[in-house]
């Protein structure tokens, strides 16, 4: 069209100039030209713009695709605009399709997977309470109680990497330390009969905003790694401005035996808890770092760009 338009303008420009034809034909021919190139142009960009605001007012939430009619396209639209219409029809569809399966599952996993670990708890706790119950017994309600909330954790951790991100949830305001003491508490119930002790140490306090139960959940998925990284030591969570590490220390020899020397294991990069520890930190933009230490010390920290002052959430 354009090579068209300068073709003609040139040759009545030529024309022109050896008075061929009068200046005034001259003029009136670049003009309309001109006019019906423009109006040419814009007819064959209608409906790269009526595509344009179809997929402008898509919010990504719309449940039915179809209603964007990016399949109606006009059957005198080009072929590569329609065939975009058609691949942005397919694009629409599985992302409606994706959220559809991303609500049944939070709904289900909500309610079907709950409802059981709930029951299961209630049980353990009567349980345990049982007179007269054995020592294998008693070692037996620990370990299905500490599954139970292993499995309590891993479900909310699932749910919350599938929920879709900006949700009000993610943008509450909590005292790390507050939440970090019920996470440890939880803890030592379940390291019941193991020898590990579970300290806490608050040189610095502080508030975050974002998801409180993503903070829990990261918190214990750290902690239940580093009680696996040794038999038998102390596992160490620090609270300091703006950071919190997780460390655990490992007691060389088992005492009474000096010739059994306890395993102890380096930071296992590849483990479920701190592969859901990674997810999280990279979903709410608390940067993970792992370490390991001379002397048996594995340390995993977590990092907080932007710590909020205690003060902020007793105000609120």
């Amino acid at each position: 069209m354009f090579g068209l338009q300068f073709l003609i303008v040139a040759i009545v420009c030529i024309l022109g100039i050896y008075n061929i034809v009068p200046t005034v034909v001259v003029i009136a021919v670049i003009v309309l030209t001109t006019a019906i190139a423009w109006f040419a142009t814009r007819r064959e960009w209608r409906p790269v713009r009526a595509l344009a605001r179809l997929v402008n007012r898509w919010d990504g939430q719309q449940f039915d695709p179809e209603s964007l009619h990016l399949d109606q396209m006009s059957t005198h639209t080009d072929a590569d605009v329609a065939s975009l219409a058609r691949g942005l029809h397919g694009f629409a569809t599985r992302i409606a399709n994706y959220n559809q399966r991303e609500r049944n599952f939070t709904r289900d996993a909500s309610h079907e997977l709950r409802s059981p670990l709930t029951v299961i708890k209630m049980s353990v706790d009567m349980l345990a309470e049982e007179e007269g119950i054995s020592d294998f017994g008693a070692r037996s309600v620990r370990r299905i109680k500490r599954a139970a909330r292993e499995m309590e954790v891993l479900v909310e951790a699932l749910l919350i990497l599938a929920r879709e991100s900006d949700s009000a949830t993610d943008h509450e305001r909590f005292i790390a330390n507050d939440v970090l003491r019920r996470e440890m508490e939880s803890a030592r119930e379940l390291l019941t009969g193991r020898p590990i002790e579970l300290l806490l140490e608050e040189p610095a306090r502080f508030a975050l905003e974002g998801s409180a139960q993503a903070f829990s959940v990261l918190c214990w998925q750290l902690i239940r790694n580093a009680c696996q990284q040794t038999e038998q030591g102390s596992v160490v969570v620090s609270v300091l401005p703006g950071v919190v590490s997780v460390s655990n220390h490992a007691d060389p020899h088992i005492p009474g035996d000096s010739s059994r020397p306890l395993r102890v294991h380096g930071v296992d990069r590849h483990g479920f808890e701190l592969a859901i520890a990674q997810r999280i930190s990279d979903r709410f933009g608390w940067p993970l770092e792992l370490q390991t230490r001379v002397g048996q010390e594995n340390i995993a920290r977590i990092r907080f760009p932007h710590p909020l002052p205690v003060e902020t959430i007793a105000s609120a």
